[in-house]
């Protein structure tokens, strides 16, 4: 670790009750990651693909939303999933209220097999994104 210490919350850890160095890499973790698992109704997997397509041109309204990716399940036809990275609860709470997210967000109606599957998450490292 090079002599770095870690913090959590933006606070930074020192050692022995004393403070840490300038060098110290804070670790914030007050992001929200989360996966979302969908299942096409069977025969509607192209019409769910083009709305997670304007799904995902819609999503730029949302300032907050860092990582919006949706993804088809190698293995199993008909399941996508979505990764999403928020900056934090704020974020989170507006997603998919703006007007063309919520009208993107709308056109799911009779695509889904069930409810999505929705995992939240805390991101702790990564490669690519900036945590």
């Amino acid at each position: 670790m090079n002599g770095r210490r870690l913090g959590v919350n933006g606070r930074r850890l020192g050692v022995n009750g004393r403070q840490p160095d300038a060098g110290t890499t804070v670790i914030d973790m007050s992001k929200i990651s989360l996966i979302a698992k969908l299942t096409a109704v069977e025969g509607k997997e192209a019409d769910l693909e083009g709305v997670l397509k304007n799904v995902i041109v819609a999503a730029e309204e949302e300032a907050g939303l860092e990582v919006y990716s949706a993804h088809a399940a190698k293995d199993e036809p008909g399941v996508y999933y979505f990764f999403e990275l928020y900056q934090g609860d704020d974020a989170l709470a507006v997603h998919g209220k703006g007007e063309g997210m919520a009208a993107a967000m709308g056109a799911f109606k009779g695509l889904l097999a069930g409810r999505p599957e929705v995992t939240m998450m805390n991101p702790i490292a990564a490669k690519g994104l900036s945590l």
